[in-house]
């Protein structure tokens, strides 16, 4: 079948002007190369190794905002193309949330986990980032909770939160510290 291609940031988030994260771009898929686009424009050529190619933004500014898509190709044809990647940069004004983990850190299959990403502030809420993936996860109601049942092996990695305010000027706030959740 066709290849399947994955785009995400490292570390995601919102990242605030002068600050840096990484595009990753991977395929399951033999030794191509791979294009990133950010809207119509190539950008110019990934660090490539294997499966994986990554480009970096660092001293970020609001020009580096915008949609980023992967292309994965091979002797010249495009096999795949990537979800679109928004690249948010904004000021970061609020205050770091903390993110944790109950019961802790490392647990085993079939366990139920809640990652815990309290606002730091009223009326905002907070988003879980889990590496890796593109979408992040808009976590419900004034505790910040994200209950995860019966984890699943899957479900390990390493995770982040960033939390923003309702109000018309949306401000956010500093990514927490990651955490790295180990299901066995």
């Amino acid at each position: 079948g066709a290849p399947t291609i994955s785009i995400f940031q490292k570390p995601p988030g919102v990242i605030p002007p002068g600050g840096s994260t990484t595009i990753c771009c991977t395929c399951q898929h033999g030794y191509g190369s791979f294009v990133l686009y950010k809207g119509s424009h190539q950008l110019r050529p990934l660090e490539q190794s294997g499966s994986r190619a990554e480009f970096s933004i660092s001293n970020a500014t609001y020009e580096d905002r915008g949609t980023y898509i992967c292309h994965y190709l091979e002797g010249g044809t495009v096999l795949a193309r990537s979800d679109e990647l928004e690249v948010s940069v904004e000021e970061l004004r609020l205050p770091r949330p903390d993110l944790s983990v109950l019961p802790g850190h490392r647990v085993t299959v079939g366990a139920d986990v809640a990652l815990r990403c309290p606002p730091t502030h009223p009326s905002t809420g907070c988003y879980l980032y889990l590496e890796g993936q593109i979408r992040a996860q808009l976590l419900p109601g004034e505790q910040g909770d994200y209950n995860l049942s019966h984890v699943q092996e899957g479900d390990s990695g390493r995770y982040s939160c960033q939390c923003y305010t309702f109000n018309a000027s949306r401000e956010w706030s500093a990514v927490s510290k990651a955490l790295d959740l180990v299901v066995r």
